[in-house]
């Protein structure tokens, strides 16, 4: 899981930056409100919700903003429906990139998308250009001062998880993606607490980045995207060493 392992350092960092620059909680209200119009407004019919919830609380998330977000997703407030969709690209190096966006404007987003991949010497494809690279997978996140790695590794795999690692700090449990709320609840119901789940998208074969210039472009394009107001999450094909990573940030 190295591969996965150095993704997630990636997004760690970027998770992070969002956090100092009060971005997060602009992302846990795309989730949740998402969550609350596929499955409802009521956390304890609906695990995505209520999952999205608890991320959001452990953030300090007030809870105007989540009571906001779930009526946004179940219509209750004025404005468009909103829509989940996904843009796929290229960047520098021929790395791909996955952009899963919630909102009201898909004609705004679309342009967006295509102005920030076009300003960032990348590309804007069409649906299944970029895809086809990726595993789609369940991750459960778990702090891992809550919990030992042997001890997390038998209940994950008891509850049906594939895999556990961990890395900076967190306990990192990969499922089949039809698997992700199962695994997930049983791990509640032994009385874990779930960092965040959801599902992801793991390239599978990652193309490494060893020039720096061309990850500074892909990690440039990357940010741009990832900054977007109307973006969930982002998903890339690429590695970068750690030199050259810890050279950039």
């Amino acid at each position: 899981m190295s591969g996965h392992n150095k993704w997630s350092k990636i997004k760690h960092i970027k998770a992070k930056e969002d956090a100092k620059k009060g971005k997060v909680f602009s992302k846990f209200a795309h989730e949740i409100a998402i969550a609350a119009r596929d499955g409802g407004g009521d956390p304890n019919m609906n695990p995505r919700l209520r999952q999205a919830i608890d991320s959001a609380k452990s953030q300090s998330m007030p809870k105007d903003n989540i009571d906001r977000a779930i009526k946004k997703g179940t219509g209750d407030l004025d404005g468009g429906t909103i829509e989940e969709i996904t843009y796929e690209g290229f960047g520098a190096g021929g790395a791909g990139l996955l952009v899963q966006v919630a909102t009201d404007n898909k004609n705004r987003s679309a342009a967006d998308i295509r102005s920030a991949f076009n300003k960032n010497n990348g590309n804007m494809g069409t649906a299944g250009t970029v895809a086809h690279m990726f595993d789609k997978k369940g991750e459960i996140l778990i702090d891992a001062d809550l919990i030992g790695e042997e001890e997390i590794f038998e209940k994950a795999l008891e509850a049906g998880a594939d895999d556990v690692s961990t890395d900076d700090g967190e306990h990192i449990i990969l499922t089949a993606a039809d698997q992700l709320n199962a695994v997930a609840e049983e791990l509640r119901n032994g009385g874990l607490q779930l960092k965040s789940q959801g599902l992801i998208f793991i390239p599978s074969t990652p193309i490494e980045i060893t020039d720096k210039s061309i990850a500074s472009q892909v990690l440039r394009l990357y940010e741009a995207l990832d900054d977007y107001d109307d973006t969930i999450s982002v998903f890339g094909t690429f590695e970068i060493a750690d030199d050259i990573l810890e050279a950039l940030i």
